[in-house]
């Protein structure tokens, strides 16, 4: 019978330990930077409408979105990745995706923010299943403007435009991941 040479196999050990940590390091550089990105979202979320500070304070939970790329041409399609927080305590990472269909032509920058009314539907974004209909209505914040914020099943959206210029008239929905750092 033979036997296994283990000082042959040690670097190729070695090496894919290596790279395995590098992307577990990697990852973490991402999360840490769209943690701090997704601060910096919420203190111009507040310094555009102060009445903010009130929701980021009293709803049961929120997700940051602090940059969301648009683009379209007939169909549209938009990304970004998140932090969420349930009481004021980052619990997690999500992923925003969203595909609409219309008259649209342009591209997009922003930011947006959910806010969860109760825990149900902080619960419901962590299934992993969770969408947004084209029915959902986002308020616009727009800086020295306030607007009145009404929750909608427990979900208040409002997103503050960042740089570009888009037009549309379309229909489609956002689909989000959520990954628990609990």
């Amino acid at each position: 019978m033979k036997t296994l040479n283990f000082n042959f196999y040690k670097p190729v050990l070695v090496l894919m330990l290596l790279m395995f940590t590098g992307s577990l390091v990697a990852q973490t550089a991402e999360q840490q930077e769209v943690i701090d990105d997704a601060a910096l979202a919420k203190a111009a979320f507040t310094k555009n409408n102060p009445n903010m500070a009130e929701l980021f304070a009293n709803a049961e939970a929120y997700a940051i979105f602090p940059n969301v790329g648009k683009g379209a041409y007939i169909v549209g399609g938009a990304a970004g990745n998140g932090a969420v927080y349930e009481k004021g305590k980052l619990v997690g990472m999500a992923k925003l995706k969203q595909i609409d269909i219309g008259l649209q032509i342009g591209g997009q920058a922003f930011r947006q923010v959910i806010f969860f009314q109760t825990k149900t539907e902080l619960d419901r974004f962590k299934e992993g299943n969770f969408e947004l209909s084209g029915t959902a209505s986002a308020v616009v914040l727009e800086e020295g403007k306030a607007k009145s914020l009404e929750f909608r099943d427990g979900i208040a959206i409002v997103t503050m435009p960042k740089a570009g210029a888009m037009i549309e008239i379309s229909v489609g929905g956002q689909k989000f991941e959520y990954e628990s750092l609990e």
